[in-house]
């Protein structure tokens, strides 16, 4: 499956709301033609999602990130994934993760239930080499490793991804998500980010992992310190996004994830995709 170094992350592009399908394949098809090597649908999509995507367009791959464990049925994800992969061989690439506490009502321990979908998922015929985790700690990344194709992070630094590429090994998938803020303002730049990590602030898988990385109790107050935001946003012009894809590179990454960042987690920035892709993606 070629995912190619550059892929786009957007919770919009499988927005189900009445009207919204036409321009969701208008933006599929244009990220292709792009030069984007994979769509990523953010925000819990299901296999249908991504099929509608796959369907419209002849080559780009598309993956869920993230697919929901909590919220899915194992079986019946297998068998989604077996018939789009039979009509669109290479094609889809399914993203599961375990959620949060504070999102799920009865939500447990989430390594303990990844492994037994997993269970699951090869039960019903699903091959590892077709998935990929989304992992933060040790324990999920090396998960990744022995039962998927590799890893999927989220809100991280270039840190995170040379430590997640240790645990993983040479081998194995690493497709970070890095959050992108085209502006070159600092203070509209990190006042666009702030808003946009309030909410993960308020997840203590995320932060817990931030405190892993080095960061301080007060980094996380207050909507994020300067410092964090600048480690985990790529703000500014192309020059910097540039800068920051080839860290995160150079730190192991195989295909970058990039999400805009505008402030509606539901909009197309489909003018901001066109700029990074005349500034990143190999077809230009």
């Amino acid at each position: 499956m070629n995912l190619g170094q550059i892929g786009i992350w957007n919770s919009g592009l499988h927005d189900e709301s009445p009207g919204a399908a036409g321009e969701i394949r208008e933006a599929a098809v244009e990220l292709e033609e792009l030069g984007y090597g994979a769509i990523w649908l953010g925000a819990n999509p299901g296999v249908r999602h991504a099929a509608a995507l796959v369907a419209a367009t002849s080559r780009i791959v598309v993956a869920t990130g993230i697919l929901n464990i909590w919220q899915y049925d194992a079986a019946e994800v297998a068998a989604e994934q077996a018939a789009l992969a039979a009509e669109y061989p290479d094609r889809f690439l399914l993203g599961l993760g375990a959620s949060h506490a504070e999102l799920i009502k009865d939500y447990r321990k989430p390594y303990s239930a990844m492994v037994e979908f997993l269970d699951r998922l090869d039960a019903a015929g699903s091959r590892p080499q077709d998935r990929v985790l989304a992992a933060l700690g040790p324990r999920m990344l090396a998960l990744s490793r022995d039962r998927a194709a590799g890893a999927h992070p989220y809100l991280i630094t270039a840190e995170h991804t040379a430590k997640a590429r240790q645990i993983l090994g040479t081998a194995p998938l690493l497709a970070p998500e890095i959050k992108v803020v085209l502006e070159e303002d600092p203070a509209l730049a990190r006042a666009a980010a702030r808003a946009h990590l309030a909410l993960y602030l308020t997840l203590p898988n995320y932060t817990g992992n931030l405190l892993r990385l080095g960061f301080g109790e007060e980094d996380l107050a207050d909507g994020g310190s300067d410092r964090l935001v600048d480690a985990t946003f790529a703000w500014g012009g192309m020059a910097a996004i540039r800068e920051r894809v080839a860290e995160h590179q150079k730190a192991g990454a195989d295909h970058v994830v990039l999400q805009v960042v505008t402030g509606d987690d539901v909009s197309l920035p489909r003018a901001q995709w066109r700029e990074l892709a005349a500034g990143l993606t190999p077809a230009s």
